[in-house]
């Protein structure tokens, strides 16, 4: 494949024609006549030598190729668009821009509020979008990690890739305020045997980990893809469920739960941002990495709350 004899252009007509399915509205959305977007069309059918977009009655379908290029088109123009930005300068008092942060919803909660406050104080005109971790996370970190800013994420999970250390939390345990068994302390006999409430999701994995090692295995009877769900489902249940520490100060208000500490010194949770080294060297993304890692730094300052006596 010879890039110097491509039209990048084409890789945005591309992403418009699949995602639009329709050539009219695929050359209103670019800024290209009709005419001109068929133009492009017929290009990218001759070099991929595929029909892309296949007539089925009155509208467009995706050919099973066609089907496979949209994901791969829209990561493509994520990693082009980041390229391009890429600046040797870049002064956040004045420029204008937006981050894109992928990171769990106690991520967000526990960090990402913290570091919006900061840019807005800062960076006036830099915007952050925070996207939910998929679940393919581990299994393809790098497309995820080409077409993002940065990942929040525990050391422990993924690997190979550049990271900046954010802050430190532990790991606690949720139970009813009103629960009938359960006093002010979890004997390992009560984790096996009560209800568990999970983050469905298994890249907590060093947490899950250690509790395979000690020979427990969690009875889930509810799992979430929210941490912050976690309370409401313990409240007024047998249930309990495994949260990190700073969220649980955050959430216990909430809800009519209890904190109480794990019966084993549970490993601590470690979170870093981990980013893609094609930004290692820009300016803005320097900026961004440097202003996460002095909020990290400063929620370092401030313990995880302890649970109460």
């Amino acid at each position: 494949m010879n890039l110097a004899r491509l039209d990048l252009n084409l890789v945005v007509a591309l992403r418009a024609l699949l995602e639009e399915r329709n050539v009219t509205r695929a050359g209103q959305r670019v800024g290209l006549s009709q005419p001109a977007m068929s133009a492009a069309l017929a290009r990218l059918r001759r070099h991929f030598d595929d029909e892309l977009l296949a007539r089925v009655g009155g509208h467009y379908e995706l050919t099973a190729l066609g089907q496979v290029l949209l994901d791969r088109t829209s990561t493509a123009y994520d990693v082009l668009e980041r390229l391009f930005a890429s600046q040797a300068d870049f002064d956040p008092a004045t420029e204008s821009r937006e981050f894109k942060l992928v990171a769990s919803d106690y991520a967000v909660a526990v960090f990402g509020a913290e570091l919006a406050r900061v840019v807005h104080e800062e960076a006036p005109g830099i915007r952050l979008r925070f996207a939910q971790t998929p679940p393919t996370v581990v299994d393809d970190t790098g497309t995820l990690l080409s077409a993002t800013d940065g990942l929040l994420m525990p050391h422990g999970v993924i690997s190979d890739f550049p990271a900046t250390h954010l802050y430190e939390d532990r790991w606690v345990f949720l139970v009813a305020e009103d629960h009938p068994s359960v006093d002010d302390r979890l004997t390992r006999h009560d984790l096996a045997r009560l209800p568990w409430v999970t983050y469905q999701r298994t890249y907590d994995a060093p947490a899950v980990r250690q509790l395979g090692m000690l020979g427990i295995e969690p009875r889930a009877e509810v799992s979430v893809d929210s941490f912050q769900l976690l309370p409401l489902l313990v409240a007024g249940t047998r249930r309990i469920a495994l949260i990190q520490a700073r969220l649980a100060g955050l959430l216990e208000p909430l809800a009519a739960v209890r904190v109480v500490e794990p019966p084993y010194e549970a490993v601590p949770l470690r979170e870093a941002m981990w980013w893609h080294p094609v930004h290692t060297h820009d300016a803005a993304h320097i900026w961004l990495r440097e202003t996460a890692a002095r909020v990290g730094r400063r929620m370092a300052g401030t313990p995880a709350p302890p649970v109460p006596s």
